[in-house]
């Protein structure tokens, strides 16, 4: 499977240029891979103040295009996540996931909001956090915040998921943790681990950048630097197998322990 990290430039206050370089380097990246996935909250970027007038919906032309692209390219799309408000009338940070055919076959909703930013006051928690199907593969969602909580990463892993996507808007302050924690949740489920952050800054705050592949043995395969860019990075699901026929911690856990 040769999968397209789009580590995008997210601008302040401009949805419209977001959504446009987005969606263009996106029918691009889909011409050569088989799966591309996008950062946290690429259309709006963190200025979450104007949600209410930004978010999308499932009908949103932007779901729709990915789609298409999906559709015409046959490449799957994970699509980072969105601000999309649900029938509940709520706005969620949601990650869709696209199938080749361009069929959404996932909505995931952030679970744990981060509270040092207060993004509660913008977007509910979600609370649908299984384990779902890509184009065959048994895949888990998680967005940014997510990495530091291991219980949600061993319940997708306990679920079978072989792949867990963590579209991120991350900062560079805390880049070493980026790193440390998304080669740990990789190595502790023995799955692939694809995180994808975005480039530049908010609020003269640089993002971390350093989009990155992580295989079921912790290793990185892949890594950005902090500029935008598109990496690309071809993996062999066979390795999940090949690790857990070594060591496979999740046939020891004591699932009374975290249920």
């Amino acid at each position: 499977m040769k999968i397209a990290l789009l580590q995008l430039e997210v601008l302040e206050k401009n949805k419209e240029a977001n959504v446009a370089h987005g969606l263009q380097l996106a029918a691009e990246a889909a011409q050569k891979h088989d799966l591309l996935v996008l950062p946290e909250v690429w259309t709006t970027g963190y200025s979450l103040g104007h949600l209410e007038q930004e978010a999308e919906t499932l009908a949103s032309p932007v779901l729709a295009r990915l789609a298409e692209i999906a559709r015409n390219e046959q490449c799957a799309v994970l699509a980072g996540s969105v601000p999309m408000r649900h029938a509940d009338g709520k706005i969620y940070n949601t990650s869709a996931a696209i199938n080749k055919n361009g069929e959404i076959v996932n909505l995931y909703d952030k679970v744990h909001l981060f509270g040092l930013f207060n993004e509660e006051d913008f977007f509910a928690p979600g609370n649908n956090f299984q384990a779902f199907t890509l184009d065959g593969l048994c895949c888990g969602s998680t967005i940014c915040y997510d990495l530091r909580f291991p219980e949600l990463f061993r319940h997708l892993a306990l679920q079978g998921a072989q792949l867990i996507f963590c579209p991120a808007e991350w900062p560079e302050a805390r880049g070493d943790i980026w790193r440390l924690l998304a080669q740990a949740r990789a190595a502790e489920n023995h799955t692939f681990v694809v995180a994808v952050n975005c480039a530049g800054s908010f609020k003269g705050a640089p993002f971390y950048g350093h989009s990155m592949v992580v295989a079921p043995s912790g290793k990185i395969l892949a890594e950005a630097g902090m500029q935008e860019e598109v990496v690309s990075c071809e993996i062999d699901l066979a390795d999940v197998a090949r690790v857990r026929s070594r060591l496979n911690a999740l046939a020891d856990v004591r699932k009374e322990l975290i249920q």
